[in-house]
């Protein structure tokens, strides 16, 4: 069998060189699967390519965004709630709001590790508008809630059906985009989530001035209402989504497929040059996969990152509405307030990223965000008691305005898994560990350490300088794991290397060959 060719027209890059470094790979997965839609041989223009992507940026991925968005003015509407003096009309105190938010994490990082297996199994394009309709039913829940076991009640039920959602719509952009192209796409991902917030709070101004009509607080209208538009959504998602590439005809995508035969080649073939792995993309997560992922030093550094980077985080989410209101605006002026904020963050990660994917590079643009985080709460922290509101509220932004590096971090993570199965795995635990935290973080602010919460702030301090470190620490580590690989393949024989080209994608991020991005 002669090996393929397996060069784009017109210049090389960093995927390119992927894509040429082992042709035995693909002679090998040419002969264990086929795949009609895999061309190991294909040739194409970087032209032909980037309309390929263009039709993906353009039809499928702003209803992903959509429903990200849907689901963080779902998960946002609790601080808003909150801030409308939800506990005290249900005959409790913030601490208790403390625990619901402890369930929630727990509940939410099971749901996340199950998320992505389950998405595998019944198709993301099915799982996640499943997802969805769920947790519109429990957030339109919310108005039945009259007492704080109630509450617990409902808070752990949307908890488990938000919690699966964003590693089965990992999952799902995996298939369709290479992974030099996810990371900026995660920055708008969750940039829109953040956008949604903004959205959240100015819905909330408005909706909380309904308390009283027809005897229900403002606050639950606001989950009413926010439940009628997720359930919509859901609905409209289950006929919109694609299977994949080749299944893009149909339901609310139109008479006509997205792409013909050609396209459908590229958009396969392309991804699964840019990883070999993705060229068994539906296949099922084994318990080898399970044992790479918990074995890999590198993925725990992942998740590490994660929960204490994301840390300072939550109660600052929880009761940001809260806050802004301490320092001395209404109610539905402090949750209008709560806007700039997140718009500014949805900006400023982006614009981290992106440039992030340009340079190719990780670890110092992460130790950016949260030296940024760090500087934000030391300010804060730092100012007394009968500060200016206005200067207060700065300090806030400043916090909440952040570049977000979460989708940096999964990004990072996702590129350097080295194989689908064990990637699945990492997905579901990356975004456990983004919500486990909120065990502990949701302890930071207490009742007794209102309305400054200068204790909490210290806490946060401390987590944030923490994870500064540790973004380089991580960025360390990799950089030394390609210098032993390099070293490994210099003393390595001319069989030896060929027999390391060959079982590249079932080494994975294991081979020699395998390079890490820093």
């Amino acid at each position: 069998m002669s090996h393929s060719k397996l060069a784009v027209q017109s210049g090389g890059n960093d995927g390119d060189e992927k894509q040429t470094s082992s042709n035995h790979s693909y002679e090998v997965a040419t002969v264990k699967y086929h795949n009609p839609y895999f061309v190991p041989d294909l040739v194409y223009t970087r032209e032909e390519e980037a309309r390929v992507i263009r039709i993906l940026d353009i039809r499928l991925f702003p209803w992903i965004l959509l429903t990200t968005f849907v689901l963080n003015m779902d998960r946002t509407n609790n601080s808003n709630a909150i801030s409308d003096n939800l506990p005290a009309d249900l005959g409790f105190t913030i601490n208790t709001v403390n625990t619901a938010t402890a369930i929630y994490s727990v509940l939410f990082s099971i749901a996340c590790l199950s998320g992505a297996v389950i998405a595998k199994i019944a198709g993301p394009s099915r799982w996640i508008p499943t997802l969805m309709f769920s947790w519109g039913l429990v957030t339109g829940a919310h108005a039945l809630i009259n007492n704080n076991v109630g509450y617990l009640i409902v808070r752990s039920f949307i908890a488990i059906t938000e919690g699966g959602v964003i590693p089965a719509t990992l999952v799902y952009l995996g298939g369709f985009y290479k992974s030099t192209e996810l990371a900026t796409r995660l920055a708008w991902f969750w940039g829109v989530q953040n956008i949604a917030s903004a959205v959240s709070g100015l819905m909330a101004s408005g909706l909380l001035q309904l308390r009283g009509v027809r005897g229900l607080f403002g606050w639950k209208w606001l989950f009413i209402v926010d439940g009628i538009i997720t359930l919509i959504v859901a609905i409209l998602t289950w006929f919109y989504l694609p299977v994949n590439a080749a299944r893009t005809k149909g339901g609310l995508r139109g008479l006509k497929p997205w792409f013909d035969e050609r396209q459908i080649q590229i958009s396969v073939t392309r991804v699964v040059r840019d990883d070999p792995a993705k060229r068994l993309y539906d296949s099922r997560v084994t318990w080898a996969d399970v044992k790479d992922a918990v074995t890999d030093l590198g993925l725990w550094g992942h998740l590490f990152l994660t929960s204490i980077g994301l840390t300072p985080t939550n109660p600052l989410q929880t009761y940001l509405p809260t806050v802004i209101k301490s320092f001395h605006f209404n109610v539905f002026v402090a949750n209008a307030l709560t806007a700039p904020p997140y718009i500014l963050l949805c900006i400023t990660s982006v614009l981290n990223i992106w440039h992030s994917d340009r340079v190719r590079e990780r670890g110092f643009h992460g130790a950016f965000g949260a030296g940024w985080q760090l500087a934000g709460w030391i300010l804060l922290r730092s100012l007394p008691h009968k500060t200016h509101r206005g200067i207060k509220y700065f300090a806030a932004c400043l916090i909440q305005s952040w570049p977000y590096t979460h989708p940096l971090n999964i990004a990072w993570m996702s590129e350097n898994t080295g194989s689908v199965g064990k990637r699945t795995v990492a997905s579901g635990a990356v975004i456990g560990f983004a919500n486990i935290y909120g065990v502990w973080a949701s302890q930071i602010f207490q009742a007794k350490d209102s309305p400054d919460f200068h204790r909490g702030m210290i806490v946060n301090i401390a987590f944030a300088a923490t994870a500064t470190i540790l973004w380089i620490v991580q960025k360390t580590y990799y950089r030394r794991r390609n210098a032993q690989n390099a070293a490994r393949w210099a003393a390595m024989n001319e069989e030896e290397r060929r027999n390391a080209e060959l079982n590249q994608e079932k080494d994975g991020n294991r081979s020699v060959l395998f390079r890490f991005t820093t």
